[in-house]
């Protein structure tokens, strides 16, 4: 381990010196000089004194080094049978002239614009050109609904809305203009435009204030890059908070290009041209980050892909994409795969398609769970790369580094930090834990360059949301523990912890012994109010497609399989078979939703719920197996 030891002590001991050498591999207008700085809540800022335009290191420095002819981006729509490639040339051409549309509308440095736009070029163009006017894009999720849309817009304030006329579901065309109108009617901020992009699917009427996108482009001249500061903000991205209030991740400029830039060779190993692919959404972390920065900040081509796992048209389209685009590494979240297993749990669709080009898997935005691990492993001739992250964060935290040292994978593990993360697991008195102690990650500063510079307008949230628990550290939110040879196991959300009878069990530590089950897709474990115990867990379980077997025997097995692997005191109380369960669209299931069910507590349907329906489905079955206050509060209701 060597060369990784090397690499990752020097960066934790002498931070300065080595995040200035990364900096030396971007393009700049005024090369940095004070590389570590701190703000009044002592959280570190990088690259105080340097001057540069995220698009042009993106883009325009690359067609200047000879690579314009190279493709920038591939997009793949199934859902309107839509292919196009943009040169890096181009998309740099056709930047500078919607950048130039959007300073004739008076926008520009320090201006903010929320983007609302499904997964099409123009996304990526409208974030280049706000990055190019040194402008701030916010981008919410297409289709998001229009009270979260506002709430955003009131936040951010922004002076410009760039919006596609509709999104294309697998069985529905989403209108997005009606949704964005409502979203200004209910917002005390009015931006001085909207933009709006016309697609075939279903075109938008426009009102007085709109503006199409190719009338916008024709009366266009090309705008240059505008230099910025290192530290002043690329974009804010909003997550959910505990309070309600969305918190407006702010991301800067400088860190945020040379940490991309490391990542893409350390991180996924990858070599400029080739053809990276993240089955994400611009409207989530992992596609700023993965979509759309780091693939062209390092020079590769970037798939954009306007589709589902399954459905668009089958199982297969993820080996569909990968053997006609030669892609060279993916990246997606587990419960992409969770999907495809469960429609093809013998991965049949895989054959007939040449995917030799595949170096590495990559999976991230949940645990990645080990029956899926193990399946996937069985199934590709390729390294399953697990690895942890944050919107918080931006890039890797934790994972095995494809570009540097890969090491034996572990199943249920994130392998070891990133070099410039200095990873900790404390325990409630801020100490370090013990070898296979659970307790909270935490990250001690300084965070590496890349990380939230702060909340939007809101330094006192940021302090108090992540770095008030423990003085020093930045509080991830996440539980796990480091194993005798320093692997990291992230077992879920902090909350996913139960307190059984005094005894402190995780929920990720049952779901992955639920999952190992010959006939389990999907399960989700939550604990539920107990008047005995405090709390007890119950399962939720979705069979793969094609099981016919005994529901109750099913159910049975699983309770029986939890006491032998964890013992009676883990005291799984039942599992339920349902036919889906609740998630966001980015894939991760609304764990504490479903708590609130079972609990009989009140609770709103989330906007990032991908299918509402989900939400009957589990509560009818809660119902119906007598699942706690659930139960009791249909008895009495």
């Amino acid at each position: 381990m060597s060369a990784y030891r090397t690499e990752y002590q020097r960066s934790i001991e002498q931070p300065e010196a080595f995040w200035a050498e990364q900096a030396q591999r971007i393009s700049w207008f005024r090369q940095p000089h004070e590389i570590l700085g701190f703000d009044r809540q002592g959280h570190a800022r990088w690259y105080g004194d340097g001057e540069m335009n995220t698009c042009h290191v993106a883009l325009d420095h690359h067609v200047a080094e000879g690579r314009g002819d190279q493709p920038a981006i591939h997009w793949d729509s199934p859902v309107t049978a839509g292919k196009r490639t943009l040169s890096y040339r181009e998309l740099r051409d056709e930047v500078a002239l919607f950048a130039g549309g959007l300073a004739s509308l008076g926008v520009g440095k320090g201006d903010r614009v929320v983007i609302y736009m499904p997964m099409v070029p123009e996304a990526l163009i409208a974030m280049f050109a706000c990055a190019r006017l040194g402008a701030v894009h916010s981008v919410v999720f297409g289709g998001f609904a229009a009270h979260e849309l506002a709430v955003r817009i009131e936040d951010a304030e922004p002076r410009v809305i760039i919006a596609a006329s509709c999104g294309v579901e697998v069985d529905r065309i989403i209108a997005y203009k009606p949704i964005v109108d409502e979203a200004l009617t209910r917002s005390r901020h009015r931006p001085e435009a909207c933009v709006i992009l016309q697609r075939d699917s279903l075109r938008a009427q426009l009102n007085d204030s709109d503006h199409d996108w190719q009338a916008l482009v024709a009366d266009a001249s090309p705008a240059d890059c505008v230099a910025v500061n290192a530290r002043d903000p690329l974009y804010i991205l909003y997550t959910s908070g505990t309070t309600g209030k969305p918190k407006g991740v702010v991301r800067d400029n400088g860190g945020h290009a040379v940490a991309l830039h490391y990542s893409m060779e350390r991180v996924y190993g990858m070599t400029p041209g080739e053809v990276f692919f993240s089955a994400s959404d611009v409207g989530w972390v992992v596609g700023h980050s993965y979509i759309v920065y780091a693939p062209l900040i390092y020079g590769c081509t970037t798939l954009v892909y306007e589709g589902k796992p399954v459905r668009t048209p089958d199982a297969g389209a993820f080996w569909r994409l990968i053997e006609e685009y030669r892609v060279r590494a993916f990246f997606t979240a587990p419960t992409a795969f969770r999907a495809i297993k469960k429609e093809d749990p013998d991965g049949r669709r895989l054959e007939g398609h040449d995917i030799s080009c595949l170096r590495t898997l990559f999976l991230a935005g949940e645990r990645l769970d080990p029956p899926t691990f193990h399946w996937l492993e069985e199934l590709l001739s390729v390294p399953i790369v697990d690895h942890w992250w944050q919107t918080e964060t931006g890039w890797p935290i934790v994972a095995n580094l494809q570009g540097l040292e890969p090491m034996p994978a572990k199943a249920g593990s994130a392998t070891l930090p990133v070099p410039g993360f200095d990873v900790a697991v404390l325990n409630a008195q801020g100490e370090p834990a013990g070898i296979g102690e659970q307790g909270s990650v935490a990250i001690r500063e300084p965070m590496p360059p890349g990380c939230l510079a702060g909340i939007w307008r809101d330094p006192q949230r940021f302090q108090r949301a992540y770095m008030a628990a423990f003085p020093g550290y930045y509080l991830s939110g996440d539980g796990g523990y480091f194993d005798k040879d320093g692997y990291l196991f992230i077992m879920g959300r902090s909350d996913d912890v139960i307190n059984v009878a005094g005894h402190r069990l995780s929920t990720g530590e049952m779901e992955e012994v639920v999952g190992s089950h010959a006939a389990v897709a999907e399960c989700a474990v939550i604990g539920i109010q107990d008047a005995l115990k405090g709390q007890v867990p119950i399962a939720l379980v979705i069979p793969k497609d094609g099981f016919d077997g005994d529901v109750t025997a099913l159910e049975r097995e699983l309770v029986a399989l939890v006491r032998e692997r964890i013992g009676a005191i883990a005291s799984l109380r039942q599992a339920l078979v349902v036919a889906r369960l609740p998630k966001t669209r980015s894939g991760k299931i609304l764990r504490k939703l479903l708590r609130n069910i079972a609990d009989g507590e009140s609770y709103g349907v989330p906007s990032t719920i991908d299918d509402p329906a989900s939400l009957q489905d589990v509560h009818e079955a809660m119902v119906a197996g007598e699942v706690g206050t659930a139960h009791r509060a249909q008895q009495s209701g």
